[in-house]
């Protein structure tokens, strides 16, 4: 049968590459790829061969949320003898690289997306993310710091990259549960309004600063960034504008620009690309989050970034890679998945509970490799003059 060849083709050219799998078949024969393997995949059926005939991220994926295949062992071992041998696939005809066509964003869509993810239920993040909900790029002053020191860290980073000052107005687009917000009101005396399009975090947000006390200096508003109306000293976007959708970046901050008082001081921290050409990342990986977990999604390279913010009126004045910060956050994530897996599994289902193990270990990796990168990006309008010679400030020093 032409399918058994491939796959016998498969077989042979993964053999000897020292992968740690076991594949088990549908009948119970096991083909071991290296003499001690720490992943076993269940090919379950004659049909979910095809997956393995030129595999990628997103077929295995595929075929894994899907329930074609199963899969025993670490989840960080299984995401990378599933890089390993999507590598191999590659190498035997797989374009890398794909150039997506770009969505074309509006309201409907975007608030459908951002409820697709971010709606499917607080007491699932509540999980696996930080006490304080912080569902962004940590920040880490050593490898050991605790998740939990690592978000507070990260958000006292922004806020004093953003100088924020007793009085200030600042706004916090796509506030997720409201942690900066609240920590600028009560740590650094601003004045401060976020804004989300998700029901779920809009409301945890409102019952967190009102037991915080906080509602005198501190609102969240379900709002459209575009419908957004007044001046603020400050603005925050963190995790936000991978959402906004590539034709849509000028136009997205423009609308900062436009809302940013003369002496204002703005700040983007987002996901980008690290390929130039394309915003996809290697071997699928890009193609299954897509599908699975982020419909309309796009990441900009930190140059497109960078382009679109000056033409909209901005002037870029720091920009700071946190990559590696992102793998170590991610890494955390991974694990508190891990630990909670099923009693997260009885809450959302086994679908939607592969989606997100194989996401979290899976983004862990695609960080850690360089496949994808995060940067924070600090803004003024074009020719003021509003920050120290150095950034000394930044640090406290």
């Amino acid at each position: 049968m032409f399918l058994h060849k491939r796959f016998r083709t498969f077989v042979d050219t993964v053999r000897g590459r020292g992968i740690p799998l076991r594949i088990r078949l549908w009948d119970n024969s096991v083909i071991d790829f290296a003499e001690d393997p720490h992943v076993t995949i269940t090919i379950l059926s004659v049909s979910a061969i095809r997956h393995f005939l030129n595999p990628t991220l997103a077929t295995l994926g595929y075929a894994y949320v899907e329930g074609e295949i199963d899969v025993e062992g670490r989840v960080a071992d299984i995401v990378e003898v599933a890089a390993r041998l999507a590598a191999d696939g590659s190498e035997r005809g797989k374009v890398l690289r794909r150039c997506p066509r770009p969505a074309r964003h509006g309201r409907k869509m975007d608030k459908a997306a951002i409820a697709y993810h971010y709606d499917v239920s607080n007491e699932f993040y509540s999980h696996w993310l930080d006490p304080g909900m912080v569902y962004s790029c940590a920040y880490f002053r050593s490898n050991g710091d605790a998740l939990e020191a690592a978000q507070e860290q990260k958000l006292d980073y922004i806020l004093r990259k953003l100088r924020v000052r007793p009085g200030d107005r600042l706004l916090d687009i796509g506030c997720g549960w409201g942690a900066l917000i609240m920590r600028a009101a009560e740590k650094f005396g601003a004045k401060a309004t976020g804004i989300t399009l998700s029901r779920n975090q809009y409301e945890l947000a409102r019952e967190r600063i009102a037991e915080a006390g906080l509602a005198d200096r501190c609102e969240v508003r379900m709002e459209d960034y575009r419908d957004v109306s007044g001046r603020f000293e400050r603005i925050a976007s963190v995790g936000m504008f991978e959402h906004v959708g590539l034709r849509n970046l000028r136009s997205y901050f423009g609308k900062i620009r436009e809302l940013l008082t003369d002496d204002g001081l703005a700040l983007n921290h987002g996901i980008t690309s690290t390929d130039p050409d394309s915003g996809e990342s290697p071997f699928g990986g890009g193609e299954f989050i897509g599908r699975y977990v982020f419909p309309h999604g796009e990441l900009p390279h930190i140059g497109l970034t960078l382009k679109e913010m000056c033409a909209a009126g901005l002037e870029p004045v720091d920009v700071e890679n946190l990559r590696r910060h992102y793998a170590l956050t991610l890494g955390h994530w991974a694990q508190r998945f891990e630990a909670a897996g099923e009693k997260l599994r009885e809450m959302v289902g086994e679908k939607r509970w592969r989606i997100w193990r194989v996401y979290l270990a899976g983004c862990a990796h695609g960080f850690a490799s360089h496949w994808i990168s995060v940067h924070q990006v600090l803004a003024v309008k074009e020719g003021a003059a509003v920050l120290p010679l150095t950034r000394d400030y930044m640090y406290g020093v």
